[in-house]
C-alpha cells in the first residue's frame, strides 16, 4: 500500500474524473451513432410511405380513368342504339301515318258512295266503321309510342348493366 499512498489525493480525483469523462464520451459517441441510424431509417421510411401514397394515387387514377373509358364507350354505343331505335320509331310512325291516311280514305269513300237510302240502312254499319277506324288510329299510335319508349328503357338499362360489368372487370 506504500505506492499508493505516494500518489496525492488530487490525482486520484484527477484518474476518476478521466475514467468518467471518457465513459461519457464513449456513450456519447454510441448515441450519436445510434442517432445517426434512427434518422437514416425514418428518412428511408418517410421515403417509402411516399412512394407507396404517389403509387396508390397514380394506381387510383388508372383505375378511374378505365372506369370512366369503359363509361364513355358504353355510352357511346348506348346513343348509336338510341339513334338506331329512333330512325326505326320514325320509319315506323311514317308507316303507320301511311295506315291511318289509308283507313281516312276509306272511311271517306264508304261515306261517299252510299246513297241516302243505303246510308239509313247501313248508318250503324257505317258509324262502326268510323269508330273502329278511329280506335285503330289512336291504338296505333300508343302503340308506336309505348314501343319506342320501351326500347329506349332497354337500351338505356342493357347500357348500365354493360358499364357495371365493365367497371367491376367482369
Amino acid at each position: 500500500m506504500s505506492w499508493l499512498a505516494a500518489v496525492p489525493a488530487w490525482c486520484w480525483w484527477l484518474i476518476a474524473l478521466v475514467v468518467v469523462a471518457g465513459g461519457q464520451q464513449y456513450r456519447v459517441i454510441v448515441a450519436q451513432g445510434e442517432t445517426s441510424e434512427a434518422r437514416t431509417e425514418l428518412v428511408d421510411y418517410r421515403l417509402e410511405v411516399a412512394e407507396n401514397g404517389r403509387r396508390a394515387a397514380a394506381q387510383a387514377r388508372a383505375e378511374e380513368q378505365r372506369r370512366q373509358k369503359a363509361a364513355d364507350e358504353e355510352s357511346e354505343h348506348a346513343r348509336k342504339k338510341l339513334e338506331e331505335v329512333t330512325g326505326r320509331a320514325t320509319a315506323a310512325e311514317f308507316a303507320a301515318g301511311g295506315l291511318r291516311g289509308e283507313i281516312a280514305r276509306l272511311r271517306a269513300g264508304r261515306s261517299a258512295t252510299c246513297s241516302a237510302i243505303a246510308a239509313q240502312q247501313r248508318q250503324a254499319g257505317t258509324s262502326a266503321v268510323v269508330v273502329l277506324g278511329g280506335l285503330l288510329e289512336e291504338s296505333d299510335r300508343m302503340a308506336g309510342s309505348l314501343a319506342t319508349a320501351l326500347e329506349r328503357s332497354r337500351v338505356a338499362g342493357l347500357a348500365c348493366e354493360s358499364v357495371l360489368a365493365r367497371i367491376r372487370g367482369q
